[in-house]
């Protein structure tokens, strides 16, 4: 498979990157380079390029120049001669598009090989891999990194370009085969919010950290910073970020400023890009730069405040381990944050976070679990947070440790992994539907996933076994379950049954729809808002992200499990119908009366016309309830939660020995021996 990535702004290079140097040359280059590194590792990778624009700067690297910049014997960066030899800002990149795109096609009609599919970073590089579909047929898969909606809300932009972004943006979600995302937030909210947005096409891929990262000297960052500082053994609070308002830097220095024991206590440090002087960079830069200066003057913070011009890839990476060294905190501050790929890099070095809540960093930090959030346009909220950590040795030793056990599951080879079977999808489609005349419906966390090898065997088994058709059923959205799927190498499912069997998705013209059927069947005696307003304030009852509340579904952390009945009780005080499912010790979902997984999982078997007798069903915990009760033929695998134990004791319940996939197919055969054993009983033949 030859894969190009194609990206117009920013200086692209290969490492080392002087990231800062303009407004553009930021996250993405990082994205990028991570990505077609290990995209370029793979044996089913024949060729990775890079293609950005060809420019003649000699400020900004004479490398911009070169038509080619070989990486290693499977990676190259092809830079394109529009006929513009002048460094352009992304905003200024939309002039030169068209002569860019022909110069383009034309250097790929001059191959002997076209590539097999493009990853577009941008809107703008989606605009172009359009026309190269259209004249080529090449195929695209977009990735936005920024997305304008969010943009809009946050920054209150009402322009004419913010409008015209958007456009852009909505056009190329619309067209791209594929769209990949990094975080919950970006995939299930950010994204969904296009009108063009078809949820089916929307892919979770975490992306990788350098990890090589850790080796860098502390000498570097102590040179770099000890000028400013007066103490620079104190705490460091580090902030890396370009010079853009959205980034909120001014705001940091406020909080920074604002409490007494930060400023005793802690040093501050901000690498906000790379500068001669004030007047350097975009208007937008400039007035950052100078809001920046006047607050660390109004404020007198000379001595606790580090703002260096420059800096390099190795002084970032020491930078984070002396704020480690110093028991430190990074904060990323932003209005926005798409996803936030510097507080995985802190992670990396066990530095714990303080991160804005609106974006990304929810779901980095909820995997993490190294940090704090925090609302950004709350001065007081942001240094008291900063100040909990680092006065707090305890919670500080604990993100430190969460972050240097759990960044190990953010490496690039598993992305590399991830995109090329979306690759082969869009390049090859859907598989032909086969007619089953049995179906294995089961649940993914713990029920499936847990032990590898248990999967392969799964694997085997199903691929043997072609008359069982496989369907997942499971508390997590669509978007989360095809990335637990795809992270574990599963059998794709003939149909998906998610949301705690609120949504069923199901493959129509090569594209995985929801089906409205069984939503309509479902809606009925159902206000979600009713549930809302109900249950709002409610003693130890938090809502769960925005973005795992569904249609049909209001869905909670709980501490307390008896909370699960009385809620019950309230809302039938309250006169609404719903269904109330706790799980896992502590998620609480409130679902219409008529859902559930045993309601999807029969709507499901009966539109593939599978009798009810030639069903298995498969889970571990409180959500599988009511599917494991229903089905003839239920497992319960042998790792399953205490609280479905008592399941055990039902004539229709196998409890497997075996543990995850192991313990699933166990009880599919077990079934399968004990149904086989009947029939010989009922026809006379002897055991």
């Amino acid at each position: 498979m030859h894969i190009v990535s194609l990206a117009l702004g920013g200086c692209l290079k290969a490492e080392p990157v002087r990231y800062g140097l303009t407004e553009d040359t930021g996250g993405h280059i990082t994205y990028i380079l991570g990505e077609m590194e290990a995209l370029s590792r793979r044996e089913d990778v024949c060729f990775a390029e890079i293609v950005t624009r060809r420019f003649d700067a000699p400020r900004l690297g004479i490398v911009h120049r070169q038509a080619e910049e070989w990486i290693n014997p499977k990676l190259v960066i092809t830079r394109i001669d529009s006929g513009n030899s002048a460094y352009l800002a992304k905003e200024a990149l939309s002039a030169d598009r068209e002569p860019f795109t022909d110069a383009l096609i034309a250097e790929l009609r001059r191959r002997e090989r076209l590539p097999d599919v493009i990853h577009a970073h941008f809107a703008d590089a989606a605009d172009v891999a359009i026309k190269v579909e259209e004249e080529l047929g090449i195929p695209f898969v977009y990735t936005a990194h920024s997305l304008g909606l969010d943009k809009r809300t946050a920054m209150a932009d009402r322009s004419e370009a913010i409008e015209a972004r958007i456009a852009e943006e909505d056009r190329a979600i619309g067209r791209a085969c594929a769209v990949v995302g990094s975080s919950r937030d970006e995939c299930e909210r950010q994204l969904t919010a296009y009108p063009s947005a078809r949820i089916g096409k929307v892919n979770r891929l975490v992306p990788g950290i350098d990890r090589q990262q850790r080796a860098a000297s502390l000498a570097s960052a102590t040179d770099l910073i000890a000028p400013f500082l007066r103490d620079p053994s104190k705490p460091m609070v580090l902030a890396i970020a370009r010079p853009v308002r959205k980034k909120n830097l001014a705001t940091l220095v406020e909080a920074f400023a604002s409490c007494p024991t930060l400023r005793d206590r802690c040093n501050l440090v901000i690498l906000a890009g790379l500068r001669d002087d004030l007047e350097t960079g975009s208007e937008e830069q400039q007035q950052v730069q100078r809001e920046l200066v006047d607050r660390i003057d109004r404020h007198d913070l000379y001595g606790c405040v580090a703002y260096p011009k420059t800096h390099t890839r190795e002084s970032v990476q020491a930078l984070y381990a002396l704020a480690t060294r110093t028991r430190g905190v990074f904060v990323n501050p932003a209005l926005i944050e798409p996803y936030g790929l510097t507080l995985g890099e802190a992670a990396v070095h066990g530095l714990p976070v303080v991160a804005t809540k609106v974006g990304g960093p929810q779901d980095i930090l909820a995997d993490m679990e190294h940090g704090l959030l925090v609302d950004p346009c709350d001065v007081s909220e942001i240094g008291s947070a900063i100040e909990r950590l680092v006065t707090d040795r305890n919670l500080w030793n604990r993100c430190s440790r969460n972050a240097l056990i759990n960044s190990l599951e953010m490496n690039w080879e598993k992305y590399a992994a991830g995109f090329t079977q979306i690759a082969r999808e869009v390049l090859t489609g859907p598989e032909p539907q086969k007619r089953h005349t049995h179906l294995l419906v089961s649940d993914l966390d713990n029920t499936l996933t847990g032990c590898p090898e248990g999967i392969r065997r799964f694997r085997r088994f199903m691929e043997r076994r072609e008359e069982i058709g496989f369907i997942v059923a499971t508390g997590r959205s669509i978007v989360e379950a095809r990335r637990l799927v795809r992270d574990w190498g599963l059998p794709a499912p003939l149909a998906w049954i998610t949301s705690v069997g609120t949504e069923v998705y199901r493959e129509e013209g090569g594209e995985l729809t929801l089906d409205q059927e069984y939503s309509r069947s479902i809606d009925t005696d159902w206000d979600p808002e009713a549930v809302d307003n109900l249950l709002a304030g409610y003693p130890d009852l938090v809502a769960q992200p925005s973005y795992e509340q569904r249609p049909y579904k209001r869905s909670y952390f709980v501490e307390k499990e008896g909370r699960a009945a009385e809620i019950e009780k309230l809302l039938r005080s309250g006169g609404l119908a719903a269904r109330v499912v706790f799980s896992h010790s502590r998620l609480l979902d409130v679902l219409p009366p008529k859902a559930g997984k045993a309601a999807a999982m029969n709507y499901v078997a009966e539109r593939l016309k599978v009798p009810a007798g030639h069903v298995f069903a498969a889970g571990d915990s409180g959500n599988d309830v009511d599917m494991l009760t229903a089905c003839e033929n239920a497992i319960l695998v042998g790792n399953h939660a205490e609280e479905v134990a008592s399941l055990a004791a039902r004539s229709n319940v196998y409890r497997s020995r075996r543990e995850n996939a192991s313990g699933a197919l166990e009880g599919v055969l077990a079934h399968h021996r004990a149904r086989t054993l009947r029939k010989r009983q009922a026809a006379g033949v002897p055991a």
